[in-house]
């Protein structure tokens, strides 16, 4: 890959945006290098967790690449949009938690495609927002429908309509973020939580995952009863037996995945 770099270690996988001398910033290659390997983790039933960072430590990713926007055309925009949320509807689908590990810069497309994780620690060097106001034109991947879902609706148009930056404990106390580290703890920390997660049944962990997103897709009604099907379905799994055996038994469970 061009782009990226992709490592794994026992049921963790880790992809680094690496474009470091523009500060990982975001081009329709990466994007589309981006959703090929979340699709082919998404098949790979040995990786139970992905962490996303970037190279370096000044950025996770400092937004799009400005120089290549400049003359594009609305049908071009609309175009580069529907590449940018690819990867982004991806994470949402992916039946497995993703981990944003927020080691600097995370602006514009950046702070979208953290936004996007399910999870997110940042360094305490990161800074946050979507400062597209200021060129004027709007978050096109997917900020103005996900900063109000995490923020809430006044703080993000605040945001939205200042282009203000903040600061790892301001997006903290938003609940953008999820925990602050030392900047050198950030990539661990994530690491450590993702493990923590892998030692999960994985088949409850999609059904989770799936059952919260509801939240974001469908009416009270309609969340619950995805819910009960979803509550039911573990109890279909061997997992759910070994989970509850083992509690009763005083012992740790022997998680199989299926």
């Amino acid at each position: 890959m061009e782009y990226l770099l992709f490592e794994v270690d026992g049921q963790v996988a880790k992809i680094t945006l690496n474009r470091p001398k523009v500060l990982n910033a975001l081009n329709p290659g990466l994007y589309r290098e981006l959703g090929e390997l979340l699709e082919k983790i998404g098949e790979d039933k040995e990786i139970r967790a992905i962490v996303i960072t970037g190279a370096g430590t000044k950025a996770f990713a400092a937004g799009a690449d400005i120089s290549a926007m400049q003359s594009m055309t609305a049908q071009e925009a609309r175009e580069l949009a529907r590449v940018g949320q690819r990867p982004l509807n991806l994470i949402a689908s992916l039946p497995k938690p993703v981990i944003a590990a927020i080691n600097g810069m995370a602006l514009g497309g950046g702070c979208e495609l953290a936004m996007a994780c399910d999870l997110r620690i940042a360094s305490e060097t990161a800074l946050l927002g979507q400062p597209e106001i200021n060129l004027a034109v709007i978050p096109g991947g997917g900020g103005t429908q996900m900063l109000p879902r995490l923020a809430g609706l006044a703080k993000a148009k605040e945001l939205i309509f200042t282009g203000r930056l903040i600061k790892a404990a301001e997006a903290l106390d938003l609940g953008l973020v999820n925990k602050v580290v030392p900047q050198e703890e950030v990539v661990p920390a994530a690491e450590k939580l993702a493990r923590e997660i892998c030692a999960k049944g994985p088949v409850a962990m999609a059904l989770a995952k799936a059952s919260i997103n509801k939240v974001l897709e469908a009416p009270l009604k309609v969340g619950l009863e995805f819910e009960i099907e979803a509550f039911a379905g573990c109890f279909a799994t061997e997992d759910q037996k070994e989970g509850m055996a083992a509690f009763l038994e005083k012992r740790p469970p022997r998680i199989k995945g299926v």
